[in-house]
């Protein structure tokens, strides 16, 4: 778990890299050890209470840090399901940040926990992701949330009961700026 204060240093760094990208200024990474650690991580952006970018890595491939950096650059600039930021939307943008579990996969649907679970679907024709927090602000229960994760992946709505399907679930730290 992360403390406060390292929840803020990570906000404030997601920040700083959007900021320079968009005015070619210059930013400090935070010095912290708990920041070296490798988890699957999300950066979310949202503009008047609606999703404006969301990218990350569902794995544990860079560290903390790292991550935090090249996801805050992609949802702000390379989710292909909006335009890039701009800097006159800066102000009005929030930052959220999801710091994944590793993934369990799911033995029975039983195990799905709305408002603790994230939902992974890795088909052999696509995959998606849905957040923990997607389903708590949707108000979906388990069927609906197993519905959408297969939407999310472009398949039919019952895709996660196909034999060469594997669903996994996660939990995820989750934290925003105020």
């Amino acid at each position: 778990m992360l403390s406060d204060s390292q929840k803020k240093s990570l906000l404030k760094l997601a920040r700083d890299v959007i900021t320079t990208h968009l005015n070619r200024g210059s930013y400090q990474s935070p010095d912290d050890p708990a920041f070296a650690e490798q988890c699957g991580l999300f950066v979310s952006l949202h503009k008047s209470g609606k999703l404006r970018g969301c990218i990350g890595y569902i794995k544990a491939y860079k560290s903390i840090l790292d991550a935090v950096k090249e996801m805050a650059l992609a949802a702000a600039f390379r989710d292909p399901r909006f335009p890039p930021v701009q800097a006159d939307e800066l102000p009005d943008i929030k930052i959220e940040i999801s710091v994944l579990s590793p993934m369990e996969l799911v033995q029975d649907i039983s195990e799905i926990k709305i408002g603790r679970d994230g939902l992974y679907l890795q088909h052999p024709y696509s995959s998606g992701l849905l957040l923990p927090q997607v389903a708590t602000e949707w108000k979906w229960d388990r069927d609906t949330f197993l519905k959408q994760v297969c939407r999310k992946a472009g398949l039919p709505d019952n895709a996660w009961q196909d034999a060469n399907a594997e669903l996994y679930r996660f939990s995820a730290e989750v934290f925003q700026e105020e």
